[in-house]
């Protein structure tokens, strides 16, 4: 918070980095990159200062020192585990970062809605993170319902989904997120019914990711289960979408609601009897939801066998075949998706085994693109979402691998020794026996 006082007593008039400065701002991103050997030598004051001077430019006029400056932030936020630099510094990286989310360019508004992201991610979940939620979430909001141009509203969406999943702390928090969301998947269903849009294919399929990405989250949480209707049959149509893209988000979004038994009627029967609901009532939902199922079922079937045609795209045709051959069989056979993925030597690999699992791991990797293993190795975050032990012997450098080892075999020659004293003298007291 410092920071921020000393900027504005500056009056903002000369930029803290002229055109030479600038390149100061390049140039220190080195001192980052040796973060690791910092980390290591003690030398975290050194890092901490060229952290501030990012900071610094955070405050300045000109967008290209910004954008500079949020650039090699998030760079540094994907390639280190920065907690304890910023810990005490994220709320003055939020002010920075949502001043540039309400006025910046479209890359500004890229790079800090990342930056944002990152942020939380780093933190964990507490109350920092609520706060980065909380705070956050009026700006992006404004973005989404601007309708600006695709690059913008993909950028929140994805910021809105990671700020909440990290930072909400109940059903209410999720659900203004989900249906800010869920206003861009399906505008007619928002607040600005007189001047209805239909958002672009890159957008809507963002949007259906960002959404069934925060869905995985409300399993544990008592859901209003006749609200799921309208939705699920709208994501239902989606899988006949033009784009590929979509009818892939659409299909997992789907895939989704099955594993939370969104369409299983029986698990209506508690809400029917505390509201009083009508057996008719409850047979016309069963039957609409077995129609839905039906549905929903020969889509994807189609779907998984579609023929390519020419000019297709064979990779992703590949992949959508994939995806809809596994709903398929989860649908109907109850066959879980299941994928592995080595995150650091040899021994140690992340698994999943649910849909909601997969879909949380394949969002986390591609919103922390290169820096996914980092985080998995060294945030705990992302070792409590996964339930994964990181063997960090794996990691070390040959040197470190030595001593680790040396340090074993002097314990295995200690317990050894003691054993075998406890059997001599097992030994001798038999022998005094005798």
């Amino acid at each position: 918070m410092g920071k921020s006082k000393k900027s504005k007593a500056r009056g903002g008039g000369d930029d803290l980095l002229d055109s030479s400065d600038a390149d100061s701002v390049g140039s220190s991103s080195t001192a980052l990159s040796d973060l690791s050997i910092s980390y290591a030598t003690e030398h975290v004051n050194s890092q901490e200062f060229v952290l501030d001077k990012y900071i610094d430019a955070l405050y300045e006029k000109r967008g290209s020192t910004r954008e500079t400056a949020l650039a090699k932030l998030v760079d540094a936020f994907e390639s280190f585990m920065l907690h304890g630099l910023v810990e005490n510094k994220y709320a003055t990286l939020l002010s920075q970062f949502n001043n540039s989310v309400k006025k910046g360019s479209t890359r500004e508004v890229y790079l800090a809605s990342r930056a944002i992201g990152l942020l939380a991610i780093t933190l964990g979940a507490g109350s920092s993170s609520h706060e980065i939620m909380e705070e956050s979430l009026p700006q992006l909001c404004r973005v989404l319902q601007a309708w600006s141009d695709a690059s913008k509203m993909i950028s929140a969406l994805d910021c809105l989904a990671v700020i909440t999943f990290v930072g909400a702390t109940d059903l209410a928090e999720t659900e203004l997120s989900l249906k800010a969301m869920w206003d861009v998947i399906h505008p007619k269903s928002g607040s600005n019914v007189g001047t209805v849009r239909k958002p672009k294919p890159p957008v809507l399929a963002a949007a259906i990711s960002a959404w069934t990405f925060l869905l995985t989250t409300i399993g544990s949480w008592r859901i209003n289960t006749d609200s799921w209707k309208e939705p699920i049959a709208f994501l239902s149509t989606l899988l006949g979408a033009e784009d590929r893209a979509v009818r892939m988000a659409a299909g997992e979004a789907l895939a989704l609601c099955f594993e939370l038994n969104l369409l299983d009627v029986s698990s209506y029967e508690d809400d029917d009897v505390n509201t009083g609901g009508t057996g008719g009532s409850k047979n016309k939902l069963f039957l609409d939801m077995q129609a839905l199922k039906a549905k929903i079922s020969g889509l994807a079937s189609n779907l998984s066998a579609e023929a390519g045609g020419k000019g297709a795209d064979k990779k992703n045709l590949t992949d959508q075949r994939d995806l809809f051959r596994r709903i398929l069989d989860f649908v109907k056979y109850g066959e879980c998706p299941e994928e592995s993925v080595k995150i650091a030597g040899k021994r140690d690999v992340l698994r999943v085994s649910s849909w909601s699992e997969l879909i949380q791991l394949n969002f986390l990797k591609r919103f922390l693109g290169k820096g996914f293993l980092k985080h998995v190795q060294e945030n705990g975050l992302l070792q409590d979402i996964f339930d994964i032990k990181v063997d960090t012997t794996e990691t070390l450098s040959s040197n470190d691998k030595k001593i680790f080892r040396s340090e074993e075999e002097k314990e295995r020659a200690l317990k050894l020794n003691k054993e075998r004293r406890l059997a001599q003298a097992r030994k001798n007291a038999a022998m005094l026996d005798e």
